[in-house]
C-alpha cells in the first residue's frame, strides 16, 4: 500500500527571481553555459544592468569572463532536440578547437566580481564532493537572507536523465529508489542549483539547466548522490561549485565551508583562462 509522507521544500534566497530570469533567458548561446549561469546569479542579486545601462546578460558575462566560442558550431555537443544559438549580442572570442571552448572557472569568478562592482563574492569550492558535503553546503547558504546562487560545474553523464517521471521522483524521495532515465548527454557543463526537496528516502536538488529541452523548460530534479558524483567529474577535467554570495556574507561562508572540509580554489575545467576583451 502506498503511504503518505511530508516533503520538505527549501528555496535559496533569490530563487524565485532566479527562476524568472532563467525562463526568460533560455536557451544559452553556444559555448556560454558558464556565462549564462553567471548572468542568472547577477539578476538573482538584483543586478540587471551596469552603470552605463548595458544589460548584464550572458554576453556581458562571457565578455568579462574571457569565454571562447568554437569557430564552427559543434552540434554533436548539444543535447537532443537543441539546434544551438549563435545570435551573440557581443561578438565573442573564437577558437578553432571545440573541445576547449567555453568558460573557465576563473573567468566566471572574475566576471561576477567585476560586473557586480564587488557586491557579490563567488566562492569556488573544489570538494571533495559527497552527498554529505553537498547537503552541508546547501544548508549553509540556505540560512542566508541575501540572495545566493549555487553554480555547479558538472559532468552531465552522472546525472539522471532530465525527463524523469513523477513516479520515479517520488520513488526516490520517498523510498530511496534510484531508477530513472539514462543521462541525456555527456559533457562538462555549468548549471544553477535553486532549491531542494527532501523526504524519507532522500533529497532532490532543483537544477536550472541551460536548454529548454532538458526537464520542464530547463528545470529538472537530481538526487543528491547523482549531483555529488556529477560535481566530482571522475575521469574528466575537474569541476566544483561556485557559491555566489553577497560580499558581506563571504567570510562566514568561507569559514563554514572550511569546517565542512571543502577546499576553496578555482579549478581547471579544461577551458583556457583568457583575458577579458574589455
Amino acid at each position: 500500500m502506498d503511504r503518505t509522507a511530508a516533503l520538505d521544500l527549501t528555496l535559496l534566497a533569490g530563487a524565485r527571481t532566479l527562476l524568472r530570469a532563467h525562463a526568460r533567458e533560455l536557451p544559452q548561446r553556444d559555448d556560454q553555459c558558464g556565462a549564462f549561469c553567471g548572468a542568472l546569479a547577477l539578476e538573482a542579486a538584483g543586478l540587471r544592468s551596469d552603470d552605463d545601462r548595458e544589460p548584464l546578460d550572458q554576453d556581458a558575462v562571457a565578455q568579462a569572463a574571457g569565454t571562447v566560442v568554437s569557430r564552427i558550431a559543434d552540434r554533436a555537443a548539444l543535447p537532443a532536440g537543441e539546434s544551438g544559438r549563435r545570435d551573440y549580442r557581443i561578438a565573442p572570442a573564437l577558437i578553432d578547437d571545440p573541445s576547449l571552448s567555453g568558460t573557465s572557472c576563473a573567468g566566471v569568478v572574475r566576471a561576477l566580481q567585476r560586473l557586480s562592482g564587488g557586491r557579490l563574492t563567488p566562492i569556488p569550492l573544489q570538494g571533495p564532493w559527497s552527498p554529505a558535503t553537498l547537503d552541508g553546503l546547501f544548508e549553509l547558504v540556505a540560512e542566508l537572507e541575501h540572495p545566493v546562487t549555487l553554480i555547479a560545474n558538472v559532468a552531465t553523464r552522472e546525472l539522471w536523465g532530465a525527463g524523469a517521471r513523477l513516479d520515479q521522483l517520488l520513488d526516490y524521495v520517498l523510498d530511496g529508489v534510484d531508477d530513472a532515465p539514462a543521462p541525456d548527454w555527456d559533457v562538462g557543463h555549468f548549471v544553477c542549483v535553486a532549491g531542494r526537496t527532501s523526504g524519507p528516502g532522500g533529497s532532490l536538488y532543483c537544477v536550472l539547466d541551460t536548454y529548454p529541452s532538458l526537464g520542464l523548460g530547463g528545470v529538472h530534479m537530481q538526487p543528491r548522490e547523482r549531483l555529488a558524483l556529477a560535481l566530482a567529474r571522475r575521469g574528466m577535467a575537474p569541476g566544483g561549485m561556485l557559491a555566489v554570495v553577497a560580499a558581506e556574507d563571504a567570510a562566514a561562508i568561507r569559514a563554514a565551508c572550511a569546517q565542512l572540509g571543502l577546499a576553496e580554489g578555482v579549478w581547471d575545467n579544461g577551458t583556457p583562462v583568457v583575458a577579458p576583451s574589455r
